[in-house]
């Protein structure tokens, strides 16, 4: 680790990344203070931008939007009772009620102090447990990661929303759409229809484009958005914290901090599950559980440093196995392979000054956040009050030219619009799209680790339990799909005794 924390730190320390970094968290923390404006989408509209960097600057402005997307969307939870993004949801509970106190800029300094100490928490996880679950990688060949592969597909279950065949649904369109293009065996062309334009597949980026972004411009075209009123003197209060709330506050953060982190490292979770599951934890370990729900500051705390926790965490899965914790870190896959870094063992044997840079250049991300968050605050506020009329047609402008810059023609322009079609129809049909996603992510790579698996052993299935590694990763798929079945039972039990 030493030897490349040195030269790292050459890396990372330049004005241009510490330049992006500041870029990222400002558009992260704008965005996710919008209510209806997703940090995933943001990602998708900014991720064009990379395309023209190297791989530091590009990770170091996208993991900006990323960090602060899980502190942004705090602002509008507290202020007007609406969570910027989903994770913030758990905030709004006892941060709003507190800033109906008089004490708004308290709660948005609780905010900002659990969300800062969660992201560095996590950058740490990421920087000592990375290398080591990167060294179990080495020993991985072609089968077991093609049941990585399938251990990363059942994060499916977990993002289907309410109907688990209709995620299996939509996962499946995903996989048919990643195999557009040569094949990756014979480099004979599959599903191109004769267009030489696709014989190269379809780009992440655009298709993302399409799926996230301009299928909401579509939704918000369709319903009649209120203007939003803010009356912007309520953060004008002195907004201290006494020490006795501080020493409150210290148990949750710990605890909420260790279960963000290891929620994050679970592929399928993700910040809005840590908040919850970390906000209920809070709640029974308090000697003050009455206060939940009417301001309390060890709810507002617990919930932001569990979901900035999940951020360092679910970088662990992608930057070792090529498995994205969640659907915001696959969108940074493109982002690593632009730059010829292909996720596994190379990142931290061939590039591992690069890797390093990245993590602890996530640790810079926290400490800026910080910062805007300690100053720029009322901007934020203030981005909230943005009319819809006015914000609407900014985000197609940066939808079709981000879609064009990719690889600046017109084509992809077409894909993104036929992309963002589709996605209105599955939207309609209830189909999620974030499946699609993963189906795109980890297709291409799930059929080659299969097919070269099978040329290996000449065919045999059994390659696939040859190993150790194989039996684990097995056990792991069978016990997360059990889990999820019974999960789906639960709920399925739940809704019928509601109904009787």
């Amino acid at each position: 680790m030493l030897q490349h924390i040195i030269p790292a730190t050459g890396l990372l320390f330049t004005l241009q990344n510490i330049l992006w970094i500041n870029i990222g968290v400002f558009i992260g923390s704008v965005f996710a203070a919008i209510p209806g404006l997703s940090v995933i989408l943001c990602v998708i509209l900014f991720l064009p931008v990379t395309y023209s960097m190297t791989a530091i600057p590009g990770m170091m402005f996208l993991l900006g939007i990323y960090c602060a997307g899980g502190y942004g969307g705090s602002v509008s939870a507290i202020l007007i009772n609406t969570p910027g993004t989903p994770h913030a949801a758990a905030t709004m509970l006892d941060g709003h009620p507190l800033s109906e106190q008089g004490r708004t800029k308290a709660a948005l300094k609780i905010a900002l102090y659990a969300s800062t100490f969660g992201g560095v928490f996590s950058a740490l996880m990421l920087l000592f447990l990375g290398p080591q679950v990167a060294r179990i990688a080495a020993q991985l060949g072609t089968a077991e990661y093609f049941m990585v592969c399938v251990f990363g597909l059942t994060i499916i279950a977990g993002v289907s929303g309410k109907s688990m065949i209709k995620g299996l649904i939509s996962a499946c369109l995903g996989l048919l759409i990643s195999c557009v293009g040569s094949d990756p065996m014979t480099s004979y062309d599959r599903f191109t229809f004769g267009i030489p334009r696709l014989y190269l597949g379809l780009d992440l980026a655009v298709c993302l484009i399409g799926l996230f972004a301009l299928v909401e411009i579509m939704a918000k075209a369709e319903r009649r958005l209120d203007r939003l009123n803010l009356d912007t003197t309520q953060i004008k209060d002195d907004g201290v914290i006494t020490k006795a709330e501080y020493k409150r506050m210290t148990r949750p953060v710990l605890i909420s901090s260790l279960i963000g982190v290891m929620v994050g490292i679970i592929p399928g979770t993700g910040a809005s599950e840590a908040s919850w599951f970390s906000y209920n934890t809070a709640k029974n370990m308090s000697k003050h559980p009455e206060e939940f729900g009417h301001g309390s500051v060890e709810g507002i705390a617990a919930a932001e440093s569990a979901n900035n926790a999940v951020t360092g965490a679910t970088l662990i899965p992608l930057l070792t196995l090529g498995i994205p914790g969640d659907g915001t870190v696959a969108i940074m896959l493109s982002a690593l392979m632009i730059n010829g870094l292909n996720p596994g063992l190379s990142l931290f044997t061939t590039q591992g000054d690069i890797m390093y840079a990245i993590m602890l250049g996530l640790i810079l991300v926290n400490v800026f956040m910080f910062l805007q968050g300690k100053f720029l605050t009322t901007i934020f506020a203030k981005v909230v009050s943005i009319p819809q009329e006015i914000l609407t047609p900014i985000i197609v402008i940066f939808c079709f030219a981000g879609a064009y810059s990719v690889n600046g023609n017109y084509f992809d322009v077409g894909v993104a619009l036929i992309f963002g079609i589709l996605s209105w129809v599955l939207r309609k049909l209830e189909l999620p799209p974030v499946p699609i996603l993963l189906g795109l992510v980890l297709g291409s790579m799930t059929e080659t680790n299969f097919r070269r698996a099978l040329l290996i052993s000449n065919g045999s299935p059994s390659i696939f339990f040859s190993s150790v590694y194989c039996i684990i990763f097995l056990v792991l798929i069978v016990g997360a799909v059990g889990a999820i079945v019974r999960g789906k039972m639960k709920e399925r039990k739940a809704s019928q005794q509601k109904e009787d």
